[in-house]
């Protein structure tokens, strides 16, 4: 299971939520694996679309080696703060680089890749972001992610996910089901999380 973790607060809301996640899937006997994007060096995709033939992006840097740790994994728990109704610049970065999974036709180079979504919000109203979440989603699912979760922490700014256990529980318990199920969803689910 492959976390990465798109805050530049290494040791945030974010992270402890994905963590969570990739710690109930440790327990069940998964390989843990987590990058925080801010450490990395992404470039942005200058557009080349020399990946759309190769199927290998023509930038020499970090993203290289998450190409590999994505294609390798069964399970991702991508992870965001939102900033300005959005996620972070670093995780868009690493969004703007999956065009590399993508064929001439449009079509996916991956199988269906397990995808789980991490939020944090100061906003207290969980659906806030809603359209944007889904569209995110949405997004995912057309590059060849099936987004099995949507996870969603609302009002981190007065109450962090460190003082919501049962919050950090039920992120645990999700690994530990997707690490040992084989899950899938056939087509992108619009509906609401059970884990907010």
């Amino acid at each position: 299971m492959l976390g990465l973790v798109g805050s530049p607060n290494i040791n945030g809301n974010t992270a402890k939520l994905v963590n969570a996640i990739l710690d109930g899937a440790a327990e069940k006997g998964a390989e843990k694996v987590i990058y925080n994007l801010s450490s990395l060096n992404i470039k942005g995709c200058d557009a080349c679309f020399r990946c759309q033939e190769s199927g290998c992006c023509a930038i020499d840097d970090d993203m290289q080696e998450l190409y590999h740790e994505i294609q390798t994994a069964d399970t991702i728990v991508l992870g965001s703060p939102v900033y300005m109704w959005q996620m972070t610049a670093q995780t868009k970065l690493l969004i703007d680089r999956l065009i590399a999974f993508l064929k001439p036709d449009f079509s996916s180079r991956l199988d269906n890749k397990k995808l789980i979504l991490v939020f944090s919000q100061g906003s207290s109203d969980r659906d806030a972001f809603k359209p944007y979440f889904e569209y995110t989603a949405g997004l995912l699912y057309y590059l060849g992610f099936d987004v099995l979760e949507m996870v969603i922490a609302a009002g981190t700014d007065n109450l962090k996910v460190s003082f919501r256990p049962k919050l950090l529980e039920n992120a645990r318990e999700l690994g530990s089901l997707v690490s040992t199920s084989s899950l899938t969803v056939p087509e992108f689910r619009k509906g609401e999380s059970s884990l907010a």
